[in-house]
């Protein structure tokens, strides 16, 4: 298995890969109906934000690991001045002139989400952080301590993140499980395509990935100094978060059922800094 300063130069050559894939017809990544308005937050990002800081107008808020920067410009569009971080160079080229094309003001930071710059320390009412970000993170203690760091006293974490019983899953009919619920080590995949679309033509398909169960993600908050103030897991969403894993119910709805019975899809951390 490769070493953690292999794995995140494999990841960050597959999310620049992305990078460029993504944007260009995908359902997922629409950038005409981003430049017309349109506000990218899906239905838990958006409860999320409002838990966590009421509304982000006039708040100072990173959008961790921003990929193409379509949420920090909905977030700018709200009425925060925002900092967008990801560590794909590729991902921050594009994220820089899809803002320009919305007329949106957001600052665009390449760092790596365990360990950002002091400058970006001690800055932020709201570190947003959404939907796939912590199955490619090796060290979730040091992502935590990296993601406090950056909030100013009584500053929220705002995690919504695929859940770990969601990730595990290969296939729903017949049930087939492929990844692990806790932190094995890291799993090697190379597999074609996009989360937005298994077609997409993706440079370069090989990742390695980390499983991180609820409670270590609990246990990471509490051991950066972090409070918990509110965590929920969710049975339903407005989108798959995996892409292409599961179809709409008759109300529109995605849910995962076995047996009859419904498994998690997502869950909310809200988090604050003393």
């Amino acid at each position: 298995m490769p070493d953690a300063r292999t794995a995140r130069r494999i990841n960050r050559a597959h999310w620049d890969a992305l990078a460029q894939a993504h944007g260009h017809g995908d359902p997922i990544y629409d950038i005409d109906a981003l430049i017309d308005g349109a506000d990218s937050l899906h239905d838990a990002e958006a409860a999320g934000v409002r838990e966590a800081v009421g509304a982000v107008a006039g708040l100072d808020v990173l959008h961790l690991q921003c990929h193409i920067g379509f949420d920090a410009i909905s977030l700018a569009r709200r009425g925060a001045r925002v900092v967008g971080a990801d560590f794909s160079p590729a991902a921050l080229e594009k994220a820089r002139t899809i803002a320009r094309r919305c007329e949106a003001r957001v600052e665009f930071v390449e760092a790596d989400a365990t360990k950002l710059p002091v400058d970006l320390h001690n800055r932020f009412d709201l570190v947003y952080a959404t939907i796939g970000v912590l199955v490619w993170i090796d060290d979730l203690r040091a992502w935590m301590r990296s993601a406090a760091s950056a909030l100013r006293g009584g500053g929220k974490l705002l995690l919504v993140e695929t859940h770990p019983v969601n990730s595990m899953i290969a296939s729903v009919d017949p049930l087939r499980i492929d990844f692990p619920y806790f932190n094995d080590g890291p799993r090697s995949f190379d597999e074609p395509g996009s989360y937005a679309g298994v077609d997409l033509p993706v440079a370069a398909t090989q990742t390695v990935e980390y499983g991180h169960s609820l409670g270590e993600v609990v246990t990471a908050a509490l051991s950066a100094g972090l409070k918990i103030q509110h965590l929920e897991e969710h049975v339903d969403a407005d989108f798959d978060p995996r892409g292409s894993l599961l179809e709409p119910e008759e109300d529109g709805r995605f849910r995962i059922r076995v047996d009859g019975e419904l498994l998690p899809l997502l869950f909310t951390l809200v988090a604050a800094k003393p």
